[in-house]
């Protein structure tokens, strides 16, 4: 065992889209919550090439050995010990809103002021917007992810070329200060969901979903959208926060609704 690791649990909120890393091949950054209700950033993740016991899915709890990275001073941030992650239970959904209401803010300022990397924020409005890739830019995305994979191999016969998602989603929505912004969506869930559809359905089926589940299903429950700061653009390197949506989670606003629920299953 490494002398400088750490022992640590917390559920799992938030898994962006696979990226390309020239150390680590092919990574997730995810994030999650800590029995203490604090935040925590697990980075890099080589998800695909896990053993599919350890393939974790959101509001699961996972255990893990973990180091800190000189290179990521974000108090949140955990460099995690991939070996040792361990999947456990998921949390209830009747245990989602007393941890994760605490951590709804006002504002991107207010969780600067709290000098906090990782925010959820309710949107009073809210709509789904995407561009289609041109065909360009997908054969680039499928060169870069064949290649990637090919390097994967090395550590996992069975990894695959990941299929890029055709579509570039965004968020449009209003937040507490009266004023819209517009963010482009890491959200892996959401691009995977578009894939599984479009399969079946067909796209305009599958973008019909997608506006469905967010707009409507979960708008009217309660939604929060989940940031991360950019892991180059960020206080801690002198310049301004970028904030990224990396995340769009169902976070009923009756939490009763969700005790019910649990009663009924």
């Amino acid at each position: 065992m490494n002398q400088s690791s750490a022992l640590d649990e917390c559920f799992i909120l938030v898994k962006a889209q696979p990226h390309r890393s020239s150390a680590y091949f092919e990574t997730v950054c995810c994030a999650g919550i800590g029995r203490d209700g604090k935040w925590r950033r697990q980075y890099p993740v080589p998800f695909r090439i896990l053993n599919d016991i350890q393939k974790f899915r959101r509001w699961d709890w996972i255990e893990y050995l973990y180091t800190t990275s000189p290179n990521d001073k974000r108090w949140e941030s955990q460099k995690v010990i991939p070996d040792s992650l361990v999947v456990g239970k998921q949390v209830k959904k009747s245990e989602r809103a007393p941890f994760l209401n605490p951590l709804v803010r006002e504002s991107f300022e207010d969780a600067e002021r709290r000098g906090e990397s990782l925010v959820m924020l309710r949107p009073s409005k809210l709509e789904i917007t995407w561009v289609e890739k041109s065909e360009r830019e997908i054969a680039n995305e499928r060169a870069k992810h064949a290649d990637l994979a090919n390097q994967m191999s090395f550590l996992d016969k069975t990894a695959t070329p990941l299929e890029p998602c055709p579509m570039q989603f965004s968020a449009r929505w209003k937040g507490n200060d009266g004023k819209y912004h517009r963010h482009e969506c890491d959200d892996w869930e959401t691009s995977t969901a578009f894939n599984r559809f479009e399969r079946e359905y067909g796209s305009q089926k599958a973008l019909e979903f997608i506006r469905a589940k967010y707009e409507d299903e979960y708008f009217k429950a309660g939604l929060a959208l989940v940031f991360s700061t950019h892991s180059r653009r960020n206080v801690t390197h002198g310049t301004k926060n970028q904030w990224l949506l990396v995340g769009l989670i169902r976070l009923d606003v009756d939490p009763q609704a969700d005790l019910l629920l649990d009663l009924v299953q």
